[in-house]
């Protein structure tokens, strides 16, 4: 299976250790996420009701996930006869050629784009590269990482890893006149780049936040305006969807347009919200085509803990919350999807190359799943994951060995017995905090990235027999 850009290349330890070298990087994510943290804090704590819709969003979820097939069946019959034409597509090789094809089709060697996970996802940029064609990034954080020919480390805020300086030399790199780099004259130096390709653009390709199945309606919400300049003005409109996006009735949409926007942006609602259903004579595009892809999904949806990570709506809340994301950024996960989502999406969607690593990229703190809108318990999946996952033949020695002397109360204090006999001639370096900072091969494994407490001066059993005179 192709699974287009949710593949990592390296293992996230040795990324996450280059990326840790990185002192600006640090600084530029530390300030962004505890914005957009202490923003949601605020306008969640407005609402009475928050943890029911929490529970409201992960039943409705679940539901449908319960039921997918039918649900995809029902989205496919209402979108056909509002006008629209579907298509499915099994992975990310055959998603990119069936939009490719649609976009050849019309002639157009230039399309516009709004901010799109399941196109990042595909690799769909790439492929319209490779067959000639233009695809120009509209959202202003996806404009400027494309400008910087970049990739995104975040799943709202792609550039969050520049600042404004940055961002002012990559718009100077490529054209566009920013006298400062103050926000408000970024932004124009973008605006003005933008408007001649949102007028002349033939073409739009857009995701999708949701899909209706009761009616055939597809879902976007931002906050620029960029996403309704793609949605209206082309001629021919593309939208690339995740199957897991299907919500049954529209009545559904009134949990999710609360949930969304405080969580990823920490706004009360979206200034724009755009809903679809096929085609409207006279008005908007005049063709349309949904692209409906599995790319890993099916396979996510067999596994009975680990399929919760298809609840998600893409608010990057657990990004923001996060202490490993926060130090190593995006980049380091060296998927499209980063931060603790990323760690149990991308693994499940594609357990190719370094993505194994990804269930490790984790402190278990717990806060990801504490912030997420739909309860999506990631520290369950995540040990779930480390366990399914491939060890090495030493780790499972080791712990069958663990494991025959714990199961025997003489055996577990003989072996403590043992192991403090055997660690008294070792030679280690003690912390500040009484703990160890490094220790011999093989126990190097684990100190090499972590500090290890001191050993016990005394065993519990030991102190007990000394305290209650008891064996």
């Amino acid at each position: 299976m192709s699974g287009g850009n949710i593949v990592a290349r390296r293992p996230f330890p040795a990324a996450a250790r280059e990326e840790l070298g990185d002192a600006q990087l640090r600084a530029n994510l530390r300030k962004a996420t505890h914005t957009i943290r202490d923003k949601r804090l605020r306008v969640v704590g407005e609402v009475p009701d928050w943890e029911a819709l929490r529970q409201s969003g992960a039943a409705i979820k679940d539901d449908v996930l319960s039921r997918l097939p039918e649900l995809l069946e029902e989205f496919e019959a209402t979108a056909t006869a509002a006008g629209a034409t579907v298509h499915w597509a099994r992975d990310a090789a055959e998603a990119c050629a069936v939009v490719t094809q649609l976009v050849r089709d019309t002639g157009a060697t230039e399309v516009v784009k709004v901010k799109s996970m399941a196109t990042q996802e595909i690799g769909l940029n790439e492929a319209l590269e490779a067959a000639g064609i233009d695809a120009v990034e509209t959202d202003l954080a996806e404009l400027i990482v494309q400008l910087a020919d970049d990739t995104p480390s975040h799943i709202l805020v792609p550039a969050i890893h520049y600042n404004r300086s940055q961002i002012r030399e990559i718009f100077t790199r490529n054209g566009l006149s920013a006298l400062t780099d103050d926000p408000p004259a970024l932004a124009e130096a973008a605006r003005r780049h933008l408007r001649a390709k949102f007028l002349s653009a033939r073409v739009g390709i857009s995701g999708a936040n949701f899909a209706v199945a009761e009616s055939g309606a597809l879902v976007v919400v931002e906050s620029e305006g960029n996403g309704r300049m793609c949605l209206t003005l082309p001629e021919t409109l593309i939208s690339v969807v995740g199957i897991e996006k299907i919500l049954p009735t529209f009545r559904d949409l009134e949990v999710f347009l609360q949930l969304l926007p405080r969580s990823s942006t920490g706004e009360r609602m979206n200034p724009y919200t755009s809903l679809w259903t096929g085609v409207t004579p006279g008005d908007g595009p005049q063709t349309v085509h949904i692209v409906l892809v599995d790319n890993g999904r099916t396979e996510t949806l067999a596994d009975d803990v680990g399929r919760q990570a298809l609840r998600c709506i893409r608010c990057s809340a657990c990004l923001n919350v996060c202490p490993v994301y926060e130090r190593v950024g995006g980049h380091a996960y060296g998927s499209v999807y980063p931060g603790p989502i990323g760690a149990i999406l991308s693994p499940q969607m594609s357990g190719e190359g370094a993505n194994r690593t990804l269930p490790y990229a984790s402190t278990l703190c717990g806060a990801c799943y504490d912030a997420c809108p739909v309860q999506i318990n990631i520290p369950e999946v995540l040990v779930h994951l480390r366990q399914t996952g491939p060890h090495p033949v030493a780790e499972r020695a080791a712990m069958r060995a663990l494991s025959w002397a714990m199961r025997d109360r003489r055996r577990y204090t003989a072996a403590l017995r043992a192991a403090r006999r055997g660690a008294a001639p070792v030679r280690w370096v003690a912390g500040r905090r009484g703990t160890v900072r490094h220790l011999p091969w093989p126990l190097s494994r684990w100190t090499s990235t972590r500090d290890a407490p001191l050993p016990a001066k005394q065993t519990f059993r030991e102190w007990w027999a000394t305290e209650r005179g008891q064996a």
